[in-house]
């Protein structure tokens, strides 16, 4: 592609315009550092314009209550049979106890999401035991936001119990869930999905999930996994897919929308063997999640306006990277991660507050604590304005 075709599609996008699918493409596909720089100056224009220069990090804490699964994704090297060596099953003081933790350590968040565990279930039915979950959680923490069970465990639920999707999310809303992880997306490429995940759901129940608990006032975050055996077409679908999904939920009203985009970077180094010889590499490529990274914000940030890298996958140093190229989030704090460090990440499985604002700072950007649905928490740093910082996730 010539120069000055990229800039006309930067230009586009600079002017408020949605790029096009095959536009989308043409960036991924840019090779030449100059042009790529062009990109990169792209994206963080248009973060500046939709998010402000403050960066913003979450307290959070991760519990992955099991890891024994009944599916067998071939990038997964977190799961376990119920008898295998390393398969656990927390109980419910176990999983009060890392609570109690993390609002010790002031937490306002706790992500939980595990394996599909075919005997995670009271009476016979898997709903009951989710509730369970929940309640144990919120019925002594009130106030601390649940950001729990993805597309793939609603649907576990719903498929072991005969409920629909929508009876499900409302339960679990009901019983205190505050939002929903867009995890277990991969990349919504049904030819994709048959070599990295054919047990799960496919790209249309995905979405259906996702739209579902919009209507139902639940917000959710999206992500993608990239790296492994996607092309760049498979992945601006996906975020055509993520875009489309945002539109109909802002334009029909729906009281909840996706909050983040989240890009997941593969890491093999720990993966089932095929996948791993397929893709030829155990680590992310930095300068390809970039790359991604930059033109995502293009494509997605009008709609979707708060973009987070993943410091597990890329490492500290990685993430804070992302921030130039287009990213206004951190993430969070996370306390303890099992699923990608199992799989080999190098990022590590917990970061101090400390350690975030540092990160931040070290870009000479001011930073802010944030809630799940990115509402200021503490006073604001003092180099940030007050106008810098407002609600973000539910703009348009």
């Amino acid at each position: 592609m010539k120069n000055n075709t990229v800039d006309a599609i930067i230009e586009r996008a600079l002017s408020g315009n949605d790029i096009s699918f095959a536009e989308g493409v043409e960036l991924l596909k840019q090779t030449e550092p100059q042009v790529i720089a062009k990109i990169r100056a792209a994206a963080d224009a248009l973060r500046q314009k939709q998010v402000g220069e403050t960066v913003t990090y979450v307290i959070n804490r991760n519990i992955n209550f099991t890891n024994i699964c009944e599916q067998h994704c071939s990038f997964c090297a977190f799961r376990r049979d119920e008898n295998q060596e390393g398969a656990y099953w927390l109980d419910w003081r176990q999983i009060l106890e890392k609570t109690t933790d993390a609002v010790q350590r002031k937490a306002t968040e706790i992500c939980m999401q595990g394996g599909l565990n075919p005997k995670a279930k009271i009476n016979g039915k898997c709903l009951p035991y989710y509730l369970k979950l929940v309640e144990t959680i919120k019925q002594e923490f009130p106030q601390l936001h649940l950001h729990a069970f993805s597309p793939q465990e609603i649907e576990f639920i719903a498929r072991s119990d005969g409920l629909k999707y929508a009876e499900v999310i409302k339960a679990l809303r009901d019983a205190g869930v505050g939002s929903i992880p867009g995890t277990a997306a991969e990349i919504l490429d049904d030819k994709v999905r048959q070599i990295l995940c054919p047990e799960k759901i496919d790209t249309a129940t995905w979405l259906e999930i996702v739209s579902t608990a919009h209507k139902l006032g639940l917000h959710t975050t999206s992500t993608m996994l990239s790296g492994h055996i996607e092309t760049p077409e498979q992945q601006i679908g996906h975020l055509e897919k993520l875009r489309s999904l945002q539109k109909t939920a802002i334009n029909q009203e729906y009281p909840a929308r996706i909050t983040e985009f989240i890009l997941l970077p593969f890491v093999g180094q720990q993966a089932p063997k095929p996948l791993r010889r397929r893709v030829g590499r155990d680590q992310p490529v930095l300068s390809d999640a970039l790359l991604l990274t930059a033109v995502a914000r293009i494509y997605l940030g009008k709609w979707i306006p708060n973009h987070q890298p993943s410091w597990v996958k890329l490492g500290l140093a990685g993430a804070t990277e992302a921030l130039n190229w287009g990213c206004n989030d951190i993430g969070g704090t996370l306390m303890e991660e099992h699923i990608t460090t199992m799989a080999g990440a190098i990022g590590g499985t917990a970061m101090e507050v400390e350690t975030l604002q540092a990160a931040i700072a070290s870009l000479g950007r001011p930073y802010q604590q944030r809630d799940t649905l990115y509402q200021p928490v503490s006073p604001k740093q003092d180099q940030a304005s007050n106008s810098s910082v407002r609600p973000l996730c539910c703009q348009n």
